[in-house]
């Protein structure tokens, strides 16, 4: 089984996905990471050369190898599931689980995380939380087109398993 973790930036996808994976003995996958590999540099510097849209095409091309793997836990990007087809694939073709959280969190682990984001650059205090709240209003409705939905401030890889496998 594939399991898809899905959520806004900061949400803890990837920290969650690598003790979730763990967990199960099943290979983790970060779709950000495996994107950086494919390109040969980071978001960041695949946004600033070639642009979003470049970026999600090969975002999307890293997605759909996924299915290489029986089993695996797979961390996406924030956007990952609005663009293109992705979130129909990924429904699919494995488990989706969104890692529900509040702006006010998520702006305050994005403000202080050491990674470098580019839809948030240069946003801080209200106007990070302003800008949180307005993708949030963009993305929200396909991300609650997920198998499961958890809260994200206290998720554990317990609850996850519970949720996708049923004990």
């Amino acid at each position: 089984m594939r399991i898809y973790l899905i959520g806004f930036m900061g949400c803890g996808k990837s920290s969650l996905g690598k003790r979730l994976a763990k967990r199960l003995d099943y290979p983790f996958l970060d779709i950000d990471t495996e994107t950086e590999k494919k390109a040969g540099q980071n978001v960041q510097g695949i946004f600033e050369t070639h642009g979003e849209t470049y970026f999600r095409s090969l975002e999307q091309e890293v997605l759909y190898a996924t299915t290489e793997h029986d089993r695996a836990v797979i961390a996406t990007g924030g956007g990952t599931p609005c663009f293109n087809d992705n979130m129909d694939f990924m429904n699919a073709n494995g488990v989706t689980v969104y890692l529900k959280m509040a702006p006010q969190s998520l702006a305050y682990r994005l403000e202080y995380a050491q990674r470098k984001r580019p839809l948030i650059e240069g946003n801080k205090g209200n106007d990070l939380l302003q800008l949180i709240y307005d993708k949030l209003a963009e993305r929200e409705p396909v991300y609650m087109r997920s198998n499961c939905v958890i809260k994200g401030e206290s998720a554990k890889p317990d609850q996850i398993i519970s949720l996708v496998f049923g004990y």
